[in-house]
């Protein structure tokens, strides 16, 4: 298993993150001098409607932009990439004839989110290369140099200038010449061709023939022959000039403000090694470097390795750390070598076989994977360590038995057996459990699923593993290993301090065991007060060490104008002293994963190492710095981690922690709700930047064509477009081939002539019938705003808000926001909000959660039913977990951490290692027991005592080293950083707050009788059920929402009049106190019946002198069922209050929400006295007495005189009559 596990670890892909990314295929359309309402009206609408149809798509989302449009199909999970591919194609077909002429319809790169792992600049610091030549090094030779390496899907370009060949026609040469724009097109076309001639035979060889046509350079381009007018030839330079410029730009790259580069992204195929890919692309990119022109650099600015291999590096650290920590624990706690190995042999094994099954699995070696064995090596030993100690206790015994007799080999094995026996099947259900505990993680779904199930799965092999090997490996071991001397547990200091501390204490609490249960109560009661200020989010920022600021602009703004403002931002940035590296982006790079506008600026920021920061600088603090630092007017800022925002901008296409779309079909109103709700969120505490998207503020220059005027002149709709598109705009009516180099012709008019309304007005437009019409003659030209992009889901066109938050939960946040719009927005007719970004991701894991959660509870109660056959038992475990929750809740509270996924899994994984616990000491006690019982059913009081003493205090050891373990192997993860770190905090602290209340409320286990708590619980029911007193009407009065907890938005929505009524029965008993069972249903928070029932006891005090004056206070156990639970029967444990007068008694119990939140409801009672008659027999039977009491109860009907006639009450409350009530007749 050894050799098998290294072989696997030596072969795990390693990355930083699972991959989060939604199943997708991007499809992108070019249609090339195109306005965005054109695009969506006749790309992307009949594009988004066919994916809307292809199997599995659960999302098509749609970007319509100047010349391009992106529909990004989004699958359901568990979709086989490629099967999705083939599908989207399939459907492409036949949506292919819908759409215009000129359209170039592609499938993006097989690649998911998390693909763009490497970006770099190309650098010329001499001066001699322009962003041109700099452009044409990325396009013809780095980027397919780059593509030859293994897992790389695509590289993109970004930034430079693309090289054109530009001819300018001009319009009186051409009107004097009698030349049209076609016959240029034409004469072009027709020149830049190469042909061949077949072969020819000389001699004994064979020679191909071929005709040199291309046009190379620009003598050539002025060379070709239009026309020919009686025998002079008309030639292009005759009518034009021709020279190079840049294609029209649509991103823009800077580096450190100091100016424009060229750049390119290496986007890396989904399901692949990013690590191996990052090194072999680095590898490349070094030879290469060598074969550039000098001068030429290339910088990287954005290197996935750095994270990938510090967030490895932190996690096994840990590791190391942990184990070191959890081998000294085993040393110190059992002060036998020999023994401590055998418990810690288990270890590697245990991780070496869990990487063998996630080899086989496909699981990556990342953050969350590691994670999972991280917060299991505590517990990996805990079978071992209670196995050994039953072992040392057994030897023990059988050295007491036999004191003059040396064990022989066959007496250790016989022992080791024994000892394995013993505690094994108990053991056994232990792992299961915390297997099982894991359920509502695997449940989890979407990106909150794909990022846990590695941590779920890892956590579970290693777990299986070492439970597998604490079954057959351990017991071996035990037989070899534990012979010989092995030291009396009171030998070890640490066991005599622990057993001095703890034995003192255990009496005091077996001597006022109810005491304990109230203070205990009153602590779990206490931490509704942290939980209710516990903030919510979907997970801890995630330090990746680089940063990426994505502000947006106001719309309309030129590439210039954009490269610009990006060399403002880079260059305030690049002042922060901890800044290295600045590499900004305006626009989108040349790949389908980046349908960014002009409008968008993209920049990584690329930190220093940690050592050369400033004294006291944290992450939290640069950005707030940062912020301070890069304040520019009309861009409202927003910083998030790069793998995190590409994650959720392809996922839900927000960019930001929380965005509001506003989905709708037209488009003004559309605006108008987006620009109110940007208003109302920017007032909401916490939030730095809210900001709609524009969608008037393009700017157009229509030309609305006069279709009678132009039919007047002889000119069709069609042909006008035409000269539009090609003499306006520009048309590529080819390309030069310059070697493996490839760049476009490009025919327009001169810039002068189209740089104003008026000069448009006035250009002259060639028909074919040779005469010139001013373009003002046959269509009206006017400026106008219009929509810079166009955005849709599922068809329905879309604004999206983007809001940054600092200093507060996304939670409440989002929460306040929405109480905000609901009051002051009125929606039109066919506008939608949906709330997105990472609430969504929080909405459904809660929801998921709350569903799984209650199963997974009863799945685990009917298991530890199966192993130890007595309700009573099982009871006593399920109990510990709610004082394992208390401690993660305060702990969470005190290091300020919000709630979230990552800290419900904390608890989940808290709730596994509670119920171990527990199964443990159940284990002992019950051990313990059998053994004092000797055979009796029935035990004294003094005997089941000093059972507990020898199960609870003579077993220390184990308990504790079971607590020391666990917790040792979290510490670490809580006292280190390092990326990564943040998310294995959040699910550490939970678990390590659990444990230390949880070995506290140990201490607070009640078996002070052979029955056991649950037997005097049980009795308690059914004697209330037998013999109740007062008969009891509900009536459910008022229900009160903490305000603390929820907004004024819930309260003002949730109902708080929780009408119905409620039957029940009850009895006091000899101590006063209140015994209950009741059966209810009354209106919800949401105003729908709730039917709970179940039993209540109340510890009772009379502190007047009027006995008809009662308080209360206690708890109720029951069941309960909601509408939102699907009415699916849940257990609740609540705690009760009581005031009343007499029969009247006004009941109260707090009833936690499902998140951080809660409210009080009221129940009126009424109870009537059973009032009547009876007779009592004296002991000798030789006189009935008479007897009027008010209440069914006998208690101290023991003896009356003979012949004696009596009359008397017993006051509820009171044990019986006494010589002073007892008045003779």
């Amino acid at each position: 298993m050894a050799g098998w596990g290294i072989w696997a670890l030596q072969r795990a892909p390693l990355d930083a993150l699972p991959d989060l990314s939604d199943v997708q295929v991007i499809v992108k359309a070019s249609y090339p001098g195109k306005a965005p309402q054109v695009i969506e009206d006749q790309v992307t609408w009949p594009l988004t409607t066919s994916m809307l149809s292809v199997p599995g798509a659960k999302t098509v989302r749609g970007f319509s932009m100047f010349g391009d449009a992106y529909v990004y199909v989004l699958f359901a999970d568990g979709t086989d990439l490629y099967w999705a591919r083939s599908r989207v194609l399939e459907y492409l077909s036949q949506v292919q004839s819908q759409l215009p002429a000129g359209v170039k319809v592609s499938l993006g790169p097989d690649a998911t989110g998390v693909g763009w792992i490497y970006e770099y600049a190309l650098v010329d610091r001499t001066g001699q290369h322009s962003l041109a030549d700099l452009r044409a090094l990325q396009d013809w030779t780095l980027k397919f140099e780059l593509k030859t390496v293994p897992n790389v899907s695509e590289v993109a370009s970004i930034g430079g200038m693309v090289r054109q060949y530009q001819v300018t026609a001009s319009v009186e040469k051409m009107r004097a010449l009698n030349i049209t724009h076609a016959q240029i097109v034409s004469a072009i076309q027709a020149a830049n061709k190469e042909s061949g001639g077949a072969l020819l035979e000389r001699g004994e060889a064979e020679y191909m023939v071929r005709t040199a046509g291309y046009l190379h350079t620009l003598e050539d381009f002025r060379q070709v022959v239009i026309a020919t007018r009686e025998g002079i030839p008309i030639r292009l330079s005759d009518v034009a000039t021709v020279g190079y410029g840049p294609e029209i730009r649509r991103g823009v790259a800077e580096l450190n403000g100091e100016g424009e580069v060229a750049g390119g992204v290496v986007v890396m195929r989904y399901g692949q090694n990013a690590l191996e890919t990052l090194h072999a692309v680095k590898e490349k990119l070094r030879a290469l470097q060598k074969t550039l022109p000098k001068g030429v650099e290339i910088v990287p600015v954005y290197d996935r390795s750095t994270l990938i291999e510090d967030s490895i590096n932190t996690l096994t650290h840990k590791l190391l750390e942990e184990f070191a920590v959890v081998v000294l624990v085993c040393a110190l706690f059992l002060f036998h070598l020999r023994s401590a190995l055998v418990a810690i042999v288990s270890l590697p094994l245990g991780i070496l076989g869990a990487f063998v099954v996630m080899h086989y699995q496909g699981i990556n070696a990342n953050i969350m994977s590691l994670g999972g064995i991280a917060i299991a090596i505590g517990a990996m030993v805990d079978a071992a360590i209670v196995m050994i100690e039953n072992m040392h206790k057994v030897l023990e015994q059988w050295r007491q038995d036999n004191p003059e007799q040396t064990p022989t080999s066959g007496d250790y094995w016989h022992l080791a057996e024994k000892a394995a026996v013993d505690v094994g099947p108990a053991l056994f259900c232990s792992l299961l459990i915390i297997t099982l505990s894991f359920i509502p993680v695997f449940s989890l779904e979407a990106q909150e699923g794909r990022m846990f199930s590695p941590l779920a799965f890892t956590k579970t092999w290693a777990m299986a593993v070492s439970a597998g090997l604490g079954i057959t490996l351990v017991p071996v071991l035990m037989g070899y290993f534990i012979r010989g001397n092995i030291p009396d547990e009171k030998a070890n200091p640490i066991n005599r301090a622990l057993i001095r501390g703890y034995e003192p204490l255990l009496d005091k609490v077996l001597m006022f065991p109810k005491t304990t249960l109230v203070l205990a109560s009153l602590v779990l009661v206490a931490t509704l007060w942290p939980l209710s200020r516990l903030g919510s989010e979907f997970m801890p920022p995630l330090n990746e060490g680089d940063l990426l600021y994505m502000p947006s602009t106001l719309p309309g703004i030129s590439a210039r104008e954009a490269s610009r403002l990006l060399q403002q931002t880079d260059r305030l940035i690049k002042s922060v002293p901890e800044v290295a590296s600045v590499f900004g982006k305006a626009g989108r790079a040349d790949t389908a994963t980046d349908p960014a506008p002009l409008t968008m600026l993209e920049t990584t920021i690329h930190f220093k190492p940690r050592d050369q920061w400033r004294v006291g600088m944290t992450p939290e603090k640069l950005v707030e710095e940062l912020d301070k630092t890069v304040s520019v007017p009309g861009i409202a800022n927003v910083w998030v981690p790069p793998i995190r925002n590409r994650l959720d901008m392809l996922s839900t296409g927000i960019k930001s922690p929380v965005g509001i779309k506003v989905n709708g079909n037209n488009l003004a109103d559309i605006e108008r709700v987006a620009g109110q709700i940007e208003q109302i969120v920017k007032q909401v505490t916490g939030v730095t930047s809210a900001l709609a998207e524009r969608l008037s503020g393009g700017r157009y220059v229509d030309i609305r064509i006069d279709r009678a005027q132009a039919a007047r002149y002889g000119v069709s709709v069609d042909e006008l477009q035409s000269m539009v598109s090609t003499l306006v705009g520009g048309d590529n009516i080819g390309e030069v081939l310059q070697g493996r180099e490839r760049y476009p012709i490009n025919l327009r008019y001169p810039r002068d002539l189209r740089d104003s309304v008026d000069k448009l007005r006035a250009l002259p437009v060639l028909t074919s019938s040779g005469s010139q019409i001013a373009l003002g003659e046959m269509a009206d030209i006017v400026v106008s705003e219009g929509p810079p992009m166009l955005k849709s889901e599922n068809a329905r066109l879309s604004n999206w808000i983007y809001v940054d938050l600092r200093n507060r939960d996304l939670k409440s946040a989002v929460e306040e926001m929405q109480q905000q719009v609901a009051q002051h927005i009125i929606l039109p007719q066919g506008v939608s909000l949906t709330w997105s970004g990472q609430f969504e991701y929080l909405e459904r894991a809660t929801a998921r959660l709350k569903l799984v959660l209650p199963v997974t509870l009863m799945i685990i109660f009917l298991l530890l039913w199966l192993t130890f056959k007595r309700i009573s038992d099982v009871l006593l475990i399920m109990g510990t977990l709610p004082f394992a929750l208390i401690g993660g809740v305060w702990l969470l509270w005190l290091l300020d951490y919000h709630f979230s996924v990552a800290s419900a899994v904390g608890f989940i994984a808290l709730a596994g290692v509670a119920a171990e616990f527990g199964v443990i000491m159940v284990l002992y006690l019950n051990q313990a027991l059998n053994k004092h019982r000797a055979g009796n059913d029935e035990c004294g009081e003094a005997t089941v005592r000093r059972a507990i003493h020898e199960g609870a205090v003579l077993r220390v050891r184990p308990k504790v080293m079971t607590v020391a373990t666990i917790m040792a192997g979290l510490l670490p993860i809580m006292w280190g950083g390092g990326s990564g770190s943040e998310v294995m905090q959040r699910i550490a602290a939970p678990m390590i707050g659990g444990m230390l209340t949880l070995a506290s409320s140990a201490i607070a286990d009640d078996k002070t009788t052979d029955k056991g708590w649950f037997t005097t619980f049980k009795d308690n029911v059914a004697q209330t059920w037998n013999e109740p007193e007062h008969y009891d009407l509900y009536v459910p009065a008022i229900t009160w929402h903490a305000r603390f907890a929820y907004d004024k938005e819930k309260t003002d929505r949730y109902n708080e009049r929780p009408w119905g009524a409620g039957f029940g029965q009850s009895r006091w008993d000899d101590k006063g106190n209140w015994h209950g069972l009741y059966l209810m249903a009354f209106k919800d928070s949401y105003n729908k019946w709730e039917p709970i029932g179940g039993y209540g006891w109340e510890k009772t005090w009379r502190p007047l002198a009027d006995e008809n004056f009662h308080m209360g206070l206690g708890y109720t156990a029951g069941f309960t069922a909601r509408d939102n639970w699907k009415y699916i029967p849940v257990p609740v444990l609540l705690p009760l209050a009581s005031i009343g007068y007499g029969p009247a008694t006004f009941q109260m119990t707090y009833i936690p929400g499902t998140y951080n939140n809660g409210n009080i409801k009221g129940n009126v009672k009424w109870f009537n006295e059973s009032k009547g008659f009876g007779f009592i027999t004296p002991e000798d039977g030789s006189k009935d007495v008479f007897v009027h009491f008010s209440a069914i109860q006998t208690n101290g009907f023991k003896t009356l005189a003979e012949g004696q006639r009596v009359e008397f009450e017993i006051t509820n409350g009171a044990k019986g009559p006494s010589a002073a009530n007892v008045t003779a007749l």
